[in-house]
């Protein structure tokens, strides 16, 4: 039986969560960004990067692995290029310190690549790229994470979840936007899912031993999680370490030790965006274009569009409130 809920307006959430994130040692600028990002995922219904990732936030900032007043430092590479030193914090920031900066070279060469290294990505990955393609703008967005995805073929685990988010316009609606790890599951699911004791699919990972399991205590347990799609998740998923570590300056999934931080939770890894103005080339026709493939999906029997349930939970939480646990209510109450 799932537990009782109860509905919070969306802006009380964000102001809740920012006071929890000060109290617990963020600046008001970092603990404003935080806030924004997890109380939107709970309002869209991913809870596995909503309210749920607060005690690991909270455990990293007091471990002392991550610097929750970090100041982001930008720099200018090249008429397309942009990089930023998130200076040991929290990615969310970095990039809002460079997403004007970011935006303006895109409409001015068409095209513009923005890298973050030297931070900590702990969230969903959709809220970096939904405000590009609200602007008309096309964007899309890696990050890795820490160890615990086995390769295609190998022994043991080597890359992150590794996930990609895109974002397009769509003439007429709300966005395309979608966002998806490269693994079998999301690492924050699979944690769900163990703390309500339920089963996962076939496929999903293995335990220690290698042997496959749908246990998900057992996965998390010195186990590990698979890619999706045998091979060719496992490609993209190196395609994301290379993209998000090698080209941003950032660490690989399996470079950093946070042995010495107690309660550490957030991989301290590198993070890339590109964005593309489609205006230059196609004016508003890339929208339109959008809109007509949307319709075709639907012509051959496609009920639901990626990312169309947040948008949907998005609706119900505006009219409703945001949906949360009476227990986690209360929870987050104490912590403020």
């Amino acid at each position: 039986m799932s537990a009782p809920a109860t509905r919070i307006p969306f802006a009380d959430l964000v102001n809740l969560l920012q006071r929890i994130f000060v109290r617990h040692g963020c600046s008001e600028t970092v603990a404003a960004t935080l806030a924004a990002n997890c109380a939107s995922a709970q309002r869209d219904g991913a809870h596995s990067h909503g309210v749920f990732r607060i005690p690991g936030y909270l455990s990293t900032l007091a471990s002392g692995w991550v610097d929750g007043r970090a100041e982001p430092v930008v720099s200018d590479v090249a008429s397309g290029y942009v990089s930023v030193d998130a200076a040991g914090g929290f990615a969310q920031p970095a990039l809002a310190a460079a997403r004007e900066l970011l935006a303006g070279k895109a409409r001015s060469a068409g095209i513009a690549v923005l890298a973050i290294y030297n931070s900590h990505h702990f969230a969903a990955l959709w809220p970096d790229v939904e405000p590009f393609a609200e602007e008309g703008l096309v964007a899309l967005s890696v990050v890795n994470s820490m160890t615990c995805v086995v390769p295609e073929g190998a022994q043991r685990p080597l890359f992150g979840t590794n996930p990609i988010a895109f974002a397009a316009p769509c003439a007429g609606g709300a966005p395309i936007v979608f966002d998806m790890a490269t693994s079998a599951m999301a690492h924050g699911d699979v944690q769900i899912a163990a703390r309500k004791g339920e089963l996962l699919p076939k496929g999903i990972g293995v335990d220690r031993e290698g042997r496959p399991t749908r246990d998900p205590a057992a996965i998390l347990d010195g186990g590990a999680l698979l890619p999706f799609g045998g091979h060719k998740g496992s490609a993209l998923s190196m395609m994301v370490e290379l993209l998000a570590a090698a080209l941003t300056g950032g660490n690989f999934s399996f470079e950093f030790d946070w042995s010495r931080h107690p309660g550490a939770k957030t991989p301290w890894t590198g993070q890339l965006i590109i964005v593309i103005d489609p205006r230059l080339a196609q004016g508003e026709r890339f929208a339109a274009r959008a809109r007509e493939l949307v319709r075709q999906m639907e012509a051959v029997g496609v009920t639901r569009m990626p990312g169309e349930r947040r948008f949907r939970e998005r609706e119900q939480s505006a009219r409703e409130g945001v949906s949360v646990t009476a227990e986690e209510w209360s929870q987050l109450q104490t912590l403020a």
